[in-house]
């Protein structure tokens, strides 16, 4: 799929584990597990943004590709936004999908079933979930809920994304997992608006879009990857890869 263009922006910037990136995970860095499985899912090219000579070198001397950008990025979004220009000047990629450098154990076919939403022309970026099952993660502020209305089997567009514990009354919850496939005008207007005043609240990016108007649809997976943010999910990682 030529017009598929897969990103895991990386940066060094970590203040639970410092030098994420690079941690051993089942002998490769986890930058390399991640891409891995980006290369897994046969979507299309695979190449890891960042602004650090060592991830890079890391993930050329397994085989990927790397592209250098600005130190002075936001967020991951932005970084992959600068990527695209870079290794795609004259537009030929129509989809963009944003996969985050620290989750090691995300499931190829769970990248592919993200990209599914994008079949329907009204839908500007697609992202995924999963039914929360354990009753302490209903509560947890760092496990973002999604709100949204379903559209078809597994699959719901949203209305809203929150640390809080929603929707109220009977029915399930889900996990939204943070993992983005734009079209790439969808992306491009994104990067361009200004950090909106629920994104700021919350403390979730993709709130920015739903309060510009875009359209976000979710497929609905099995299970959440572990993100690796301190060093006891990073043993949980190498349990679950050894």
């Amino acid at each position: 799929m030529h017009d598929v263009l897969i990103l895991i922006p990386a940066r060094m910037a970590s203040i639970r584990l410092p030098g994420k990136p690079l941690a051993d995970i089942a002998g490769l860095p986890m930058i390399v597990q991640v891409l891995r499985r980006a290369e897994a899912a046969k979507l299309g090219p695979v190449a890891v943004a960042t602004d650090d000579e060592a991830i890079a070198t890391a993930v050329e001397k397994a085989g990927g590709r790397a592209v250098m950008t600005r130190a002075d990025h936001p967020s991951g979004s932005d970084r992959i936004f600068e990527a695209l220009g870079l290794i795609d000047p004259n537009g030929r990629v129509r989809i963009v999908v944003n996969v985050q450098g620290d989750l090691p154990t995300l499931a190829p076919a769970d990248l592919a079933a993200a990209l599914a939403p994008l079949q329907d022309p009204s839908v500007d970026i697609a992202t995924l979930a999963a039914e929360i099952k354990k009753p302490q993660e209903k509560t947890n502020p760092n496990v973002v809920k999604v709100v949204g209305t379903p559209v078809s089997p597994g699959r719901m567009r949203a209305l809203y994304f929150t640390r809080a514990t929603a929707p109220s009354g009977d029915g399930p919850l889900y996990h939204h997992i943070g993992l983005y496939a734009y079209r790439r005008a969808a992306l491009e207007r994104f990067v361009k608006l200004p950090p909106s005043p629920l994104e700021q609240r919350e403390r979730l990016e993709q709130l920015r879009a739903l309060e510009a108007g875009m359209r976000i649809d979710v497929t609905i997976v099995d299970t959440v990857p572990l993100g690796v943010d301190t060093p006891e999910d990073l043993e949980t990682a190498r349990s679950m890869l050894r």
